[in-house]
C-alpha cells in the first residue's frame, strides 16, 4: 500500500475546517494538518492576485487519491482550488500503517 500527503489551500480556516472533517469522518484521509493562515501571490484572471489562505496537508492512502480530490472540489469554494499530492518514500513504518489503516475506502460516502 502507499501512502501519499495530499496539500491543498482554502480561503479561511471555518473552510479548511469544514472540509476536513468531513474527508477524516468519511475515512478519506486518516489526518489533516490545518496551517496557519499565510499570504498567497498567484496569476488569476490576467494578473497577480494577493489573498490569505489557510494551508492543509492530508494524510491518506495513494488509492483513495481521486475520492479525496473530488471531495475537495465539491466542497471546495474556488472555482480551480489547489489539490496536490505527493508520495511519501520514507516514514516511521507503524505511522505509515496507522494511515493505511485509518484511511479506509470502503468507510466513505462520496456524496
Amino acid at each position: 500500500m502507499s501512502v501519499i500527503l495530499v496539500y491543498s489551500t482554502f480561503p479561511q480556516k471555518e473552510d479548511a475546517h469544514a472540509v476536513s472533517k468531513t474527508l477524516v469522518e468519511q475515512r478519506l484521509v486518516a489526518c489533516a494538518n490545518i496551517l496557519a493562515p499565510h499570504s498567497s501571490l498567484y496569476w488569476w484572471e490576467g494578473e497577480v492576485q494577493a489573498s490569505d489562505e489557510v494551508a492543509v496537508i492530508y494524510k491518506t492512502r495513494a488509492d483513495l487519491y481521486e475520492k479525496v480530490e473530488s471531495k475537495i472540489k465539491r466542497l471546495h469554494s474556488y472555482d480551480s482550488p489547489c489539490v496536490i499530492s505527493w508520495e511519501i518514500s520514507k516514514g516511521a513504518p507503524e505511522f505509515l500503517q496507522w494511515i493505511e489503516e485509518t484511511a479506509q475506502k470502503h468507510k466513505f460516502d462520496i456524496s
